[in-house]
């Protein structure tokens, strides 16, 4: 339920900022009548990103056991991919996101009606389909049943809370430090991504895609029985159940370890260019010519 409860937070203030950002400089610049396309665009990039989880929902379960496996492990390698580049999209482009906006908007304003539903169709309709994808691949990662159901409601409360957030930001009631927000919360989703990880090659293991399911790195089951708290809080947050196999493991440390030393390593800024004062020449001595 955590695990989920910070996807959604994370991805629904990324697209509650950027419609803020949207809505506020139309109503700045004079443009009120484009907010109602604004909006058009969100409520289509919503349905759009809800279908697309139900896609994934219903296409998996018409699925046999080998496909559904199949399935699942490439959408989590998929889910993967596509947070990762976002978490390092946004720490590099969090500086300029406001003013790339606005320069769509301009662009949009001159064209028309339409041109503005898609600016904000497609600003909101990327963070959604991300967040369907991860959220499906995270939700499959659990068991069914009870815990299936907890994972579905952090996610949603997770996007309440960005909404609430979201709108508080636009009406000035609250102030918050986005860019260590962002940061850390990125962070903490590389986490959970290592985890997705770990249970799409899971599934592509059980469908025998890939060799060494029998072969466990360990197996603390004796320890830490699953059902239990300690078992529930490893698998939901960290994805770490009490047996994985050598290849689940691997992958696990392979995805973790570098991804977080080069999303905490310090992002390179373009250099200062250094006016140079203007020299005047030197005088020549009496006689000589000026060189």
């Amino acid at each position: 339920m955590f695990a989920n409860y910070l996807i959604g937070l994370r991805e629904g203030l990324e697209a509650a900022l950027v419609v803020g950002i949207l809505v506020a400089y139309l109503v700045r610049t004079g443009h009120r009548a484009g907010v109602r396309a604004v909006w058009l665009g969100v409520g289509l990039a919503v349905a759009v990103s809800l279908a697309f989880g139900a896609f994934l929902t219903f296409t998996a379960a018409r699925m046999s056991f080998t496909a559904q496996e199949i399935f699942g492990g490439l959408m989590s390698l998929l889910a993967v991919g596509f947070v990762t580049w976002m978490v390092f999209w946004m720490r590099k482009a969090s500086r300029n996101l406001r003013g790339e906006l606005e320069g769509r908007l301009d662009g949009a304003l001159s064209v028309g009606f339409t041109a503005l539903v898609v600016v904000a169709f497609v600003a909101v309709a990327r963070e959604g389909l991300e967040t369907a994808l991860f959220l499906w691949s995270s939700i499959q990662s659990t068991s069914e049943g009870t815990s299936a159901t907890l994972a579905t409601l952090g996610a949603v409360l997770g996007l309440a809370t960005a909404v609430l957030l979201g709108w508080m930001f636009y009406r000035g009631a609250l102030s918050l430090n986005l860019a260590v927000f962002f940061r850390w919360t990125g962070a903490a989703l590389i986490v959970v991504a290592a985890g997705v990880l770990a249970y799409g090659i899971h599934d592509l293991q059980e469908a025998g895609v890939l060799p060494g399911l029998d072969n466990l790195a360990f197996d603390v089951s004796a320890v830490i029985v699953p059902g239990t708290i300690i078992a529930t809080l490893l698998k939901g947050i960290l994805n770490i159940s009490p047996a994985m196999t050598q290849l689940e493991v691997v992958a696990w440390f392979a995805y973790l370890v570098p991804t977080m030393i080069l999303y905490f390593r310090p992002v390179a800024r373009p250099a200062a260019v250094t006016a140079q004062p203007h020299e005047e020449p030197t005088p020549a001595p009496s006689g000589k010519p000026a060189p």
